[in-house]
């Protein structure tokens, strides 16, 4: 597999249409992946993968071959997704109530829960939540460098993560309460 990502990396490099459909193909599932949790939609999602791709294309002769080429890809997808935030959402920097996140009470909300519906519940957040969630708790950010790549302060990141996380939990006893009366 190396040899062959390595060939077609050089094709894409060389503008190879064909290289360039077999790297989307490669990769597109799992990159849409990413871009469905930063997304609010489908759609959008579809968009984010597309202007990712762009990017890829665009910079492929950046990578250096120092690392994985899937994370090198993965964060392009990321920033791609920041970007449109940015673009279209204005962040403000309030402090919602900020909470303490109490990590040994939120429990494994996702025990009885498939990741298709655990998605559409982090799809359903409003995008300063969703994106706060995102770039923490699955793509591994501080707070600080959250703050500093959405132009929000520390305080205010940890304050969305932590109502992200209330909602979510609320949505998961829903779901939870729901599934156990139709048993």
């Amino acid at each position: 597999m190396a040899d062959s990502l390595e060939h077609i990396i050089n094709g894409c490099r060389e503008r190879n249409p064909l290289a360039q459909k077999e790297l989307y193909e490669t990769f597109k599932s799992k990159m849409f992946g990413i871009c469905l949790r930063y997304a609010g939609n489908y759609d959008d999602a579809q968009d984010i993968l597309q202007d990712g791709f762009l990017k890829v294309f665009e910079k492929i002769n950046q990578f250096g071959f120092k690392g994985a080429f899937e994370g090198w890809i993965r964060r392009i997808m990321v920033n791609t997704a920041l970007e449109r935030f940015r673009t279209n959402y204005q962040v403000i920097n309030i402090h919602d109530n900020l909470k303490e996140i109490d990590h040994e009470h939120m429990g494994d909300f996702t025990s009885d829960i498939d990741a298709r519906e655990l998605i559409r519940f982090v799809q359903e957040l409003s995008p300063k939540y969703r994106m706060v969630f995102n770039l923490y708790a699955i793509e591994g950010y501080s707070h600080k460098e959250i703050g500093e790549m959405l132009g929000i302060t520390e305080g205010t990141s940890k304050s969305n993560l932590s109502r992200a996380r209330d909602i979510l939990q609320e949505k998961v006893n829903r779901f939870y309460l729901l599934s156990v009366k139709t048993m």
